[in-house]
């Protein structure tokens, strides 16, 4: 092994741990979430939109988007969404939920909702202009943290 490139790769590691702990970006809140469905049935693709507290059907499943934020031009592309989805039983008329968190339209096989007939995901949010301005941390100014239907996605995982 060459220990004369270890001092280097520690430098490389520890600047790279600086800038991702401190680096929050700030997000576009969005009022129309835009998702793709897939019937396994038909083999048909459909895109639709919803908007943000609106409850839409696709096939058997009533999706409602909770929240919907993408990041400015600026910034490293992230579209993420908060979503609730029933499944409805059409002789009862029963709801069940099937599904309720993160859809990320990066990741759509990991953030999706897998269904026996039905797959769908996120594939972009529209219409926003309210940027939000995420406090930065140890500042005398941060706010207090939003609702949970609301708040932003949790942190990525490394």
């Amino acid at each position: 092994m060459n220990f004369k490139l270890l001092p280097a790769v520690a430098l490389a590691v520890a600047c790279l741990a600086a800038a991702s702990d401190g680096a929050k970006a700030d997000r576009i809140k969005n009022p129309i979430a835009v998702f793709s469905g897939l019937d396994k049935i038909t083999g048909r693709i459909v895109s639709f939109e919803a908007a943000v507290g609106e409850t839409v059907q696709f096939g058997a499943l009533q999706l409602t988007p909770r929240a919907c934020y993408t990041r400015p031009a600026t910034e490293t592309p992230n579209t993420t969404a908060f979503v609730t989805v029933d499944e409805v039983t059409t002789a009862s008329n029963e709801r069940k939920r099937i599904f309720s968190g993160w859809m990320y339209a990066a990741s759509p096989g990991l953030h999706g909702i897998e269904h026996a007939v039905y797959d769908i995901w996120l594939t972009d949010c529209e219409g926003g202009t309210d940027v939000i301005v995420d406090p930065k941390e140890g500042g005398s100014e941060a706010q207090p943290p939003e609702t949970p239907d609301t708040r932003g996605p949790p942190p990525a995982r490394r």
